[in-house]
């Protein structure tokens, strides 16, 4: 976050590099600044003539160096950007010699979404050198409660931990899905509202009662009746609460609950951090580790490499219905 308020801040101060290379995993923060260049660098009477967007499956690196080389009409800049450019990666070395010497004039944007140049080739150290290589990697699951907070309290908004993690479960952590619900519960929601798991069962559609998050829960505290209420509910509603989800995510847990065991400070701030977990949540971990003993969990993490096998249609002829609820049977005995 730091770097891309850094790179806006330059911008902002006129301080604006001949090309912008952004590229990796997470395609959120490559749009948010090639956005911020596409809106902010030219006025509007500038852009009819100054601004292009081209893409990658439709253009070659020397249909865009060519481009490049242009001189703006009645403006101090030209602004071309390069959408879905890692199409060009078989021939991305090909703009070296652009790089060593770029026009002053042009400002050049490369999308360059799931991929990376390799640091160890020319290109990327020349575009060091005469640019800027901004490089968006992907946050891991345990770091996306954290990003949702400080987008909402940047807007002076606040969400509770479980609505977040509802939103995670949900949508995983394609950062621009989060984005888009979240832009949404702003837009009903008043300035300086907490969203809580209410506001996402009514306005996003997830079940705040049923849902992976209350399955772990239930599991957690070896609450039988609710665990079997939940995955009834899921078999009703398999097509919004695949499988392949619950099992990944009770693996997380029951992986974390094995690593739980094994700490020697077992300090409320302590856990929390070792297991990459929100404090809120810490107090579910010391009431399953009493209800699961470190040898039943090495047993439960062996079922669900099981069941997941299964679910994939390996070595079993069983609806998924079927592999849930002998899962949960296996857990829960």
């Amino acid at each position: 976050m730091n770097e891309i308020n850094d790179i806006v801040a330059d911008i902002k101060r006129k301080n604006i590099k001949p090309i912008y290379f952004l590229m990796g995993e997470e395609p959120y923060y490559i749009d948010q600044i090639s956005d911020f260049i596409e809106k902010n660098i030219l006025d509007e009477s500038e852009k009819g003539f100054n601004q292009q967007v081209m893409y990658g499956r439709d253009v070659t690196i020397e249909d865009i160096i060519s481009a490049a080389k242009r001189y703006p009409i009645m403006a101090e800049r030209q602004v071309i950007i390069v959408k879905e450019a890692q199409d060009l990666s078989r021939n991305i070395e090909n703009l070296v010699f652009y790089a060593e010497n770029p026009q002053p004039s042009t400002v050049l944007v490369f999308n360059y979404k799931y991929k990376t140049l390799d640091k160890r080739k020319k290109l990327h150290k020349v575009i060091s050198k005469s640019g800027l290589i901004f490089e968006s990697k992907k946050l891991y699951e345990n770091q996306v409660s954290d990003w949702i907070r400080r987008v909402l309290s940047g807007k002076k908004y606040q969400i509770e931990p479980k609505a977040a993690l509802m939103l995670i479960e949900f949508l995983g952590t394609d950062l621009s899905k989060i984005s888009n619900e979240l832009n949404k519960l702003m837009l009903i929601l008043s300035e300086g509202s907490i969203i809580n798991d209410k506001h996402i069962e009514e306005n996003i559609g997830i079940s705040k009662d049923f849902n992976n998050f209350e399955l772990r829960k239930a599991v957690g505290e070896k609450n039988t009746l609710r665990a079997n209420r939940i995955i009834n509910y899921f078999s009703e509603n398999s097509k919004n609460n695949p499988l392949v989800v619950t099992i990944s995510l009770l693996n997380t847990f029951f992986t974390q609950l094995l690593f739980f065991h094994g700490l020697l400070d077992k300090s409320k701030k302590s856990v929390a951090l070792a297991l990459g977990i929100n404090p809120y949540f810490v107090d579910e971990y010391f009431l399953a580790a009493r209800n699961y003993p470190i040898q039943k969990v090495t047993s439960i993490i062996s079922f669900l490499r099981d069941a997941d096998v299964k679910s994939k249609g390996v070595g079993a002829n069983q609806s998924q219905e079927d592999i849930l609820k002998e899962l949960l049977f296996k857990i829960l005995h």
